[in-house]
């Protein structure tokens, strides 16, 4: 299936960047439908023009309300009717409405292996915990923060001397290929989710989905 995709995102847009090459390369079964953004000065968004692909700035202060840029927001990426919803780096909650009406159509992509470290400063948040490892997750977008099921993750080792800088800088560099394998494993129809929960590979209640050093899941 070739998969319809519209992006969320806030600010730089390296993931979407990835997705964008990942599609001209011809190693993703996906087209590019739509790019929206929370700021209209996010980079992403002339990342999203100069490869040719409608991109759109809903700003928050444009709206009496967070519910009210919700709806707004939703209203212009449902008009592009994208299969699937990518919030790649989008910094804004979004209110359980939206979600809920969009039931394993949205996923998100955390710098951190979840459900360790939600929220903010995930990287500082690692450092501070003292793990041995960290990473990046991809999860369905629910109405709880970083909660909803996780779909796959890529691990990384803390070494001795790091910084939430270079933790992050390693992090990053396999967010781009994570967030690729579990694009081409949802086309593929590996994954979905319905009332009954997560299903992998045709497994309901797996464990997600680990990258492995090939940038293909083990």
């Amino acid at each position: 299936m070739t998969l319809r995709i519209a992006v969320l995102a806030s600010g730089r847009g390296s993931n979407l960047q990835a997705i964008i090459d990942a599609i001209a390369a011809g190693t993703l079964d996906a087209t590019l439908a739509g790019v929206y953004s929370d700021r209209r000065d996010a980079f992403a968004l002339q990342r999203a023009r100069d490869a040719g692909i409608p991109a759109h700035a809903v700003r928050p202060r444009d709206h009496a309300d967070r519910a009210a840029h919700d709806a707004a927001l939703f209203a212009a990426v449902d008009a592009c009717v994208p299969d699937l919803i990518v919030c790649a780096g989008y910094m804004r909650l979004i209110g359980a409405p939206e979600v809920d009406a969009r039931p394993g159509r949205m996923i998100n992509i955390h710098p951190s292996l979840l459900p360790a470290f939600k929220g903010l400063h995930t990287h500082q948040q690692a450092l501070d915990a003292g793990v041995a490892e960290h990473g990046a997750s991809v999860h369905f977008v629910t109405a709880d923060l970083d909660g909803g099921p996780v779909i796959a993750q890529a691990k990384v080792p803390v070494l001795p001397g790091d910084t939430a800088d270079t933790l992050a800088a390693r992090v990053l560099a396999r967010e781009h290929p994570l967030l690729l394998e579990t694009l081409r494993a949802l086309a593929a129809g590996r994954v979905r989710l319905d009332e009954e929960g997560l299903h992998i590979d045709g497994q309901a209640g797996a464990l997600p989905l680990q990258l492995g050093a090939n940038n293909r899941f083990a």
